[in-house]
């Protein structure tokens, strides 16, 4: 797969700073531990152990639409931005 695949769960979190409908940060969710877990994959393919997995299997467990953890949207906005630079910090680290 494509790096800049991990640029779309950036957007979709940016987007998900400002007040949208519940249906929205449904789809975030599920787009978010979808790209979770290919960072996950991407991660356990690099040779160094740099703990990248031990992250995003944090962010997919927080992300999980399943199980849902109730913040508030205050909090939400700062893990929403935090884990979009994740993201696009972790595309450029990947080969």
């Amino acid at each position: 797969m494509n790096k800049k695949l991990l640029y779309i769960p950036a957007t979709v979190l940016f987007i998900g700073i400002f007040p949208l409908p519940i249906v929205y940060y449904t789809l975030l969710k599920l787009v978010v531990i979808a790209a979770a877990a290919y960072a996950t994959y991407e991660a356990f393919q690099m040779d160094e152990q740099s703990g990248w997995m031990d992250i995003w299997v944090i962010v997919a467990v927080l992300f999980n639409p399943f199980a849902p953890f109730y913040f508030i949207k205050a909090l939400w906005m700062i893990i929403d931005f935090a884990t979009a630079i994740l993201f696009i910090v972790f595309s450029r680290k990947i080969r």
